[in-house]
């Protein structure tokens, strides 16, 4: 079989490629290019992420280890798809005070359709397309749907940022990792000679502040309390997310943390790390793979978090989405952000947070 892979630069998808060699497939590896030098000129970070100036060393090292594998490597040009489909809903959410997963949005309409699409435009032939996510393909026979499973290695899981793939996506696609724990895929790459054996992970999609990517002017507003009382001043509710607690410069004789931002008033709210708790969410926009949304109430385990561990809810389908009650009270949930719904090990699907309470 002729296989496509993403490649990043990093230990992951070089393993994926270099185990789907060793399967005896022919393997041809790919990066896309998503960072516009000419639109941002800033200077890289020291933190590895997917999003950031440091992308020509990304590409250099993808194309350093293709020629170690022996495999054919191309860079696939997705700035315009990544800046219409990624940043403009980047952009739009924060400065509605709103906090997206960008990573998410990334996954379903650039790394998993423009890439593969564009590199077939480009006459590029494969089979299937691969990457080195840490996550389970499966397939109903009965339904006739493919799915996903949570990987073997918990830890590593990266369910949660797949669950928005469609099944002509999953159809087309191979997760070569999912059955591996991270310190074996390191040992792989290092008994083949590979230097980023022992490379960092990407952590964040971007690898300096947020606020470089919005590319507005401060707009002052209040910090408020709980009942309104004005406790000082920020620069626009885009610089706080749902739960932070540091870089907020008011004092108190207790730890604050944001509890709300209010576009409408320009507000961020603060309150005590209780005041943050709840225990309920409603979340639109949302994708299933092998399930069928009932038309009842039904018990699942969610999260609203990549790195969070499942915990048990009620999913209450609505007209335009569902309604997630949760069985303890949870910190910082947050609009923008995704809740995603599994059965034991299998992902169900999930949808966008837009209200909490």
């Amino acid at each position: 079989m002729k296989i496509l892979v993403g490649m990043s630069g990093g230990v992951d998808s070089s393993a994926a490629a270099l185990l789907l060699q060793k399967a005896e497939h022919e393997v041809i590896g790919a990066t896309m290019t998503i960072w516009d030098e000419v639109i941002r000129n800033l200077a890289p970070k020291g933190k590895e992420a997917c999003f950031g100036p440091k992308e020509k060393q990304d590409i250099a090292s993808a194309q350093s280890i293709c020629q170690k594998l022996n495999i054919p490597y191309y860079v696939i040009d997705c700035r315009k798809q990544y800046q219409q489909l990624v940043m403009n809903n980047f952009r739009q959410e924060y400065l509605n005070g709103r906090t997206p997963n960008p990573c998410i949005i990334c996954n379903s309409t650039i790394k998993f359709e423009a890439l593969p699409r564009s590199a077939q435009e480009q006459g590029i032939e494969f089979d299937k397309f691969a990457t080195g996510h840490y996550a389970r393909l499966d397939y109903n026979p009965d339904s006739k749907r493919y799915f996903i499973r949570v990987a073997a290695d918990a830890k590593k899981d990266q369910s949660y940022f797949l669950y928005r793939l469609n099944q002509e996506q999953l159809r087309k696609i191979l997760l070569p990792l999912g059955e591996y724990t991270k310190p074996q895929i390191r040992e792989f790459a290092r008994q083949a000679g590979l230097e980023v054996c022992d490379k960092a992970d990407s952590q964040d999609f971007y690898s300096g502040d947020y606020t470089e990517l919005l590319e507005v002017k401060p707009f002052p507003g209040n910090f408020v309390n709980l009942q309104g009382k004005i406790l000082g001043k920020h620069n626009g509710i885009w610089n706080y997310t749902i739960g932070q607690r540091r870089g907020l410069g008011i004092s108190s004789d207790r730890p604050l943390y944001v509890i709300d931002l209010r576009k409408e008033t320009n507000e961020v709210v603060l309150g005590y790390e209780e005041d943050g708790l709840q225990k309920s969410l409603t979340a639109d926009n949302c994708c299933w793979m092998d399930f069928d949304l009932p038309d009842t109430k039904f018990h699942a385990l969610a999260k609203v978090r990549s790195s969070q561990q499942p915990t048990e809810v009620i999913v209450t389908p609505m007209a335009n989405g569902i309604k997630v009650d949760f069985s303890e009270p949870q910190k910082a949930l947050t609009p923008g952000q995704s809740v995603v719904l599994y059965n034991n090990d299998i992902l169900l699907g999930g949808g966008i947070i837009n209200q909490i309470g």
